[in-house]
């Protein structure tokens, strides 16, 4: 028998069951069980029907967790914005690339079209997410032939579309190549 698990508050077994399950979610989908969740959580099962009135309350605030844009606007925060175009876009495009395939691959999971629209991280996030982005451009702006913001809103497009597997038909582009593209095209130098 495993040892007992150590006594929290309420909110805290919430935050523990709910980061337990996000992985299962990427593994499971919806068939995850309330046993799996409490093995890998390291409680007994009833556990989770004290902080939880049901599974699918468990497995919304998961989701929630899991698509939450707060951590991913921190990683953005920390992408240093002295450094030359070229990289500083590897960067976030590396960045977005990670964000994109777990999402795309909870979403396949969980057989969703779409993310939740009871959601959170909607239109006050996303425009963190541009202000942040186009100030990291920003310093570029002399050497653009379009604004830092439609810069960066290409480089987004570009990412979204090339990482996700059906619109890429299971050949995504890689950083590398996303980046090349949209500083340098796809015409060869002229001579």
């Amino acid at each position: 028998m495993p040892p007992r698990a150590k006594p929290l508050s309420p909110d805290d077994r919430r935050a523990a069951l709910v980061d337990a399950t996000v992985p299962l979610l990427l593994e499971h989908g919806r068939t995850v069980t309330t046993r799996q969740i409490a093995d890998a959580a390291g409680i007994a099962e009833g556990t989770i029907f004290r902080v939880f009135d049901s599974k699918d309350d468990l497995v919304t605030a998961a989701l929630e967790h899991a698509l939450d844009l707060d951590p991913f606007i921190a990683q953005l925060e920390q992408v240093e914005p002295d450094q030359e175009l070229g990289p500083m876009l590897l960067e976030v495009v590396e960045l977005f690339q990670l964000r994109f395939s777990r999402v795309f691959q909870l979403m396949t999971r969980m057989g969703m079209v779409g993310p939740p629209k009871a959601h959170r991280h909607m239109e006050a996030e996303r425009e963190r997410v541009a202000v942040i982005l186009t100030g990291l451009a920003e310093r570029h702006r002399d050497s653009l032939r379009v604004p830092p913001s439609q810069l960066m809103h290409m480089v987004r497009l570009l990412t979204f579309s090339g990482t996700h597997p059906h619109i890429s038909d299971g050949h995504p582009l890689s950083a590398e190549e996303i980046v090349d593209t949209v500083l340098n095209g796809v015409l060869k130098p002229q001579k």
